[in-house]
């Protein structure tokens, strides 16, 4: 019996992670002999090349000269075109000799620039256990190292024969050694996701730091940056210079979840709140209470909180407007307000995150920045947007992590639906995410939605929004493991696995893809989009026009 690392596999098929791959590590662990080792979701750095931060080989089989066999696993069906076998994902398609030849080839530039391993002999193969290859001929791979479903019970017999047990050598502990060291550095989800949040932060400043070097008077700045592009890296550093300056600044956007999130990222000092929290702090400094528990309570708010003159405590030397597109033009004239004579001020804005349609305020005698890249969303992320989104999208794919492709669960009803999200929470568990890690985010609003109304779903607590506002206008939340939020409260937010479910539209209109828009790109590393049927086809149809 071949040796399988690492170990506790066996473990993961009853929660059903990687299915497909399981059901083949049983394979290799019972046909082969115990001169092989055989090595799974081994992950391998590659900043370099096409800004990847990460990739995969799916099993690296080692015998016990040290030679190695790298196996690309293709489950489901592939194409076959003039230029070889092809694997279609939403948006895209990927060439899969392509694919393997990058695959060994990182992974030999690995090896030489360990220095201390001997050269060994590297080699890879194919094993496509649900697709039959109709012309191996073309398929742009040795017919011999194509393990189709026609000879998927010869998987063993296969690799023996381009990978011989051989003799035992000098390097086979070093490859060895060194193949665990990637699975030490790199199969600890939580470690990957702290060097991506690292890097993502680090190429995302660039707005940060250009935009501010800008040199104009007044000071005026409309930034409409897409999601990911760093407006937020941006805020931060206005609101932490206009501090180190003895000064004070004002930040204020639509959400409440985004303003505790700066809050609690922004050094103390300053204001840091929604546009409601500025109008009841006006209020307070009047010596006035809100009743937020009388009808049309924010409505009152606004309209006493204008009504009141402005005082020197209410001036500021920064002002920063976050969400802007979700801003009319009373609230910029109130916020705008607020501005010491001498103050610089800045305007951030996404036009595809306006989900409540308000018409773009004017904002005469600014300068207006474009920040078109974005940087948080995995590849594949911003690749589905552009094919869903009409004309020349105003979005470009920037991020530093080669993410795996976005994964689709359909639903015909209700029923189906909690199925889905359940099967979805726990597909980010196995691929390593905790629960901390993980937000879902529904396509509607708390009204419409069928999922905000749960306390669990399966053995999953929720934490989320009640609907309700405590004396002082603070929102309820109810405990719970896993985040639970509206796509219309989570915006200007992220997280490293994000389930979008709930997604339910009856047509794919200009509102539709703004949701979706917004909900995909709150992703850093993974994206589970669940959907019901007939949005599915809709999506993609749009998907194969685009």
């Amino acid at each position: 019996m071949a040796a399988i690392v690492p170990d506790g596999w066996r473990e993961l098929s009853v929660s059903g992670a990687a299915q497909r791959e399981i059901e083949t590590l049983a394979v290799l662990a019972d046909g082969l002999p115990d001169a092989y080792t055989v090595y799974h979701a081994v992950h391998w750095t590659n900043v370099g090349q096409h800004h990847a931060l990460y990739g995969e080989i799916d099993f690296a089989v080692v015998n016990r000269a040290g030679d190695l066999l790298l196996i690309e696993q293709k489950s489901g069906f592939l194409d076959e075109t003039a230029e070889g076998l092809v694997k279609q994902y939403p948006g895209k398609s990927k060439s899969v000799p392509i694919q393997i030849s990058r695959m060994v080839s990182a992974l030999r530039g690995k090896l030489a620039n360990r220095g201390d391993i001997p050269r060994v002999h590297t080699d890879a193969l194919l094993f496509c256990p649900d697709y039959r290859v109709k012309q191996p001929e073309t398929a742009g791979l040795a017919p011999e190292r194509i393990v189709d479903a026609c000879r998927r019970t010869q998987l063993c017999q296969v690799i023996q024969a381009l990978l011989p047990a051989s003799e035992h050598t000098a390097a086979a502990p070093r490859v060895h050694r060194f193949l665990r060291d990637l699975i030490q550095l790199e199969s600890d989800v939580s470690a990957l996701m702290g060097r991506a949040r690292d890097m993502v932060t680090r190429v995302s400043g660039g707005l940060a730091h250009w935009a501010r070097q800008l040199d104009f008077s007044p000071y005026r700045l409309r930034v409409k940056g897409t999601a990911g592009s760093g407006k937020t890296q941006l805020a931060l550093a206005e609101f932490r210079a206009t501090l180190a300056a003895g000064k004070r600044p004002l930040y204020v956007c639509y959400n409440r979840p985004l303003a505790d999130h700066f809050s609690r990222i922004a050094p103390a000092g300053g204001l840091a709140c929604t546009f409601h929290q500025l109008c009841d702090q006006r209020l307070r400094d009047a010596g006035e209470t809100a009743d937020f528990s009388a009808p049309d309570a924010f409505d009152k708010l606004i309209e006493r909180a204008s009504g009141l003159p402005l005082t020197e405590a209410s001036l500021f030397d920064t002002l920063i407007v976050d969400e802007g597109q979700d801003f009319p033009e009373a609230w910029r004239d109130f916020v705008l307000h607020h501005a010491a004579p001498e103050a610089r001020m800045l305007w951030l804005e996404d036009p595809m995150q306006n989900l409540y349609g308000h018409t773009p305020v004017s904002l005469p005698g600014w300068i207006t920045l474009h920040a078109r890249s974005n940087y948080r969303s995995p590849r594949p992320i911003v690749q589905l947007l552009q094919a869903l989104l009409p004309g020349d999208p105003d979005i470009e794919a920037a991020s530093p992590i080669a993410a795996e492709e976005i994964e689709f669960i359909t639903y015909s009803d209700t029923t189906g639906m909690f199925r889905g999200v359940k099967d979805a929470i726990r597909h980010c568990y196995s691929a390593g995410f905790r629960k901390h890690d993980v937000a879902i985010i529904s396509y509607h609003g708390r009204a419409e939605s069928r999922l905000t109304a749960l306390d669990h779903i399966g053995p999953t607590s929720l934490r989320h929004f009640t609907g309700d506002y405590d004396l002082f206008g603070q929102p309820v939340i109810a405990e719970g493991d896993v985040l639970l939020d509206s796509v219309y409260r989570f915006k200007g937010q992220a997280a490293p696995a994000i389930i979008f479910a709930e997604i339910d539209f009856e047509v794919l209109d200009d509102k539709a893809l703004r949701k979706l828009f917004v909900g995909a790109t709150r992703s850093t590393m993974k994206l589970v989009m669940v959907v019901h049927e007939k949005s599915a086809v809709q999506l993609l149809a749009r998907i194969r026009s685009g």
